[in-house]
């Protein structure tokens, strides 16, 4: 046995590789992330392909080993060059961020150390770290010291714990789910209706709360709705609001929501995945009124903050409703239960292992300060509303409401044919193109082509090239 250990070991030992091997692959993989960033103003923001990466199943898993650079080299051809680039400038279709270059540094270290942040016990300084940040969000929503959050993989799994935190937090029980009522309006992200869901609350009834000429949720209607509910014998639960909804950036009238889910006693949750952090430019915050009165509020990082992709916050109000939704014990655990400093993340989470994501967030914070994210959120705002001047000063062109973010929406009215017809192709010219990105969205019917200026590395210049691109495709189509 003892020889067949250390045959074992001697393999094994191939996974621990010496210096001089991590040397060799830092510099090739820093060589090709330095050549892929150099180059992004010179790539396209979306590369149509028809065999769309299919080579990367040329390197399946096998026993042996393969070179990097044959690796790299596939990431570059099949990954990196096919489909759309999110690091781009040109890149206005969704809500991306586009990735800080701090915070590949920071998922390095934490990839390396692979420091569990999941409990107190076992890596306190991570979890302190990620708790000072959740802090500062309260602080930035103006949250008490007593509140909680976690950071997430995305919108998507905060927004899950926001519902599950709030059903728990009313001790609902089955037998009543077919008699909850959830209002929201049709802009909501889909995520709200995926946790909904997923929280096994699909019985409840989903109130869909119309909207006024800005896409904002009716606060007449949602109160209305509410008090006919009850005479109905339903239960009124949780009411959903948008803080930049994604098709048109949004802004839900928040406190009068506030005051109507506090005096009808109802959860009250504010999305603000992708406009949370615009709270930091001094002339949005007469906007955020009210958000500090939310049960629990969605935030993104990789949206407005520019990180990557997966990291998503969650921020509850009370502590004591968070903890007793999500706080397990387990008996294998029972080394790390003591009266712990901080709150766990996996005691206010689904999650239980989970990535450190906190040194993503910190690290760029830190190296870069605050004023340049200000500077950035800012300038977005003003590239949004610099677009929607200057498109509105076109002929033939129709546009959505007022930006009150930095989402637009536009679309070509031509001298004949349907409407809808032609925006369609013009948003795919637009992308076959591939200097820049735009996505389209439908809206009582109606197909709109969306402008959303979102990436750190996006500026004026690339805004003159949108309104070029789009003249030119509109003159050919018309052709």
């Amino acid at each position: 046995m003892i020889d067949k250990i250390k045959a074992l070991e001697k393999t094994s030992r191939l996974l621990d590789p010496l210096q001089k091997q991590r040397d060799q692959w830092n510099s090739q993989v820093l060589q090709y992330s330095n050549r892929f960033i150099n180059e992004l103003n010179t790539t396209k923001a979306f590369v149509n392909s028809n065999d769309n990466g299919k080579d990367i199943y040329d390197l399946d898993i096998t026993e042996e080993a393969t070179d990097l650079s044959i690796l790299l080299n596939s990431i570059s051809t099949n990954i990196d060059n096919v489909g759309l680039n999110p690091a781009s400038s040109g890149h206005m279709g969704y809500i991306p961020g586009g990735g800080l270059y701090p915070s590949a540094l920071g998922d390095y270290i934490a990839a390396v150390s692979n420091r569990y942040a999941g409990v107190f016990y076992a890596a306190p300084g991570a979890v302190r770290l990620e708790n000072m940040l959740l802090r500062w969000m309260c602080r930035l929503m103006g949250y008490p010291e007593t509140s909680i959050g976690n950071l997430t993989s995305g919108g998507s799994i905060a927004n899950l714990v926001a519902i599950v935190t709030a059903r728990e937090s009313f001790d609902i029980k089955a037998r009543d789910f077919d008699k909850l009522v959830i209002y929201l309006s049709g802009q909501a992200h889909h995520s709200i209706q995926k946790a909904i869901k997923i929280a096994g609350l699909s019985e409840a009834h989903l109130r869909y709360i119309p909207l006024d000429d800005a896409l904002k949720l009716s606060v007449i209607d949602l109160e209305k709705a509410i008090i006919e509910d009850k005479k109905n014998g339903l239960i009124p639960f949780f009411i959903n609001t948008s803080f930049g909804t994604t098709n048109s950036g949004a802004i839900d009238p928040l406190e009068p929501i506030a005051n109507i889910a506090q005096k009808h006693n109802l959860w009250f949750h504010v999305d603000a995945a992708y406009g949370g952090f615009f709270k930091l430019v001094p002339e949005m915050k007469s906007k955020f009124k009210g958000i500090e009165k939310a049960d629990s509020i969605t935030l993104d990082p990789h949206k407005t903050l520019f990180l990557p992709f997966g990291t998503g916050t969650i921020l509850i109000k009370s502590k004591e409703k968070a903890l007793k939704a999500h706080h397990f014990l387990a008996d294998y655990m029972q080394d790390a239960v003591h009266a712990d400093e901080e709150v766990s993340p996996a005691d206010v989470s689904p999650e239980l292992t989970k990535h450190f994501r906190g040194l993503r967030l910190w690290l760029p914070l830190k190296l870069f300060g605050l004023k340049p994210f200000r500077a950035s959120l800012e300038e977005k705002l003003l590239l949004t509303r610099y677009f929607y001047k200057e498109i509105k000063q076109l002929d033939a062109y129709e546009l959505g409401p007022k930006p009150e973010l930095s989402v637009a929406m536009f679309r070509y009215i031509p001298k004949s044919g349907d409407v809808n017809a032609f925006n369609k192709k013009l948003i795919e010219a637009i992308q076959n193109d591939g200097r820049l990105f735009l996505s389209s969205t439908t809206i009582n019917d109606v197909f709109w082509i969306r402008v959303a200026v979102v990436i750190f590395r996006t500026h004026l210049e690339d805004i003159d090239l949108l309104l070029k691109i789009i003249k030119e495709k509109v003159d050919e189509l018309s052709s």
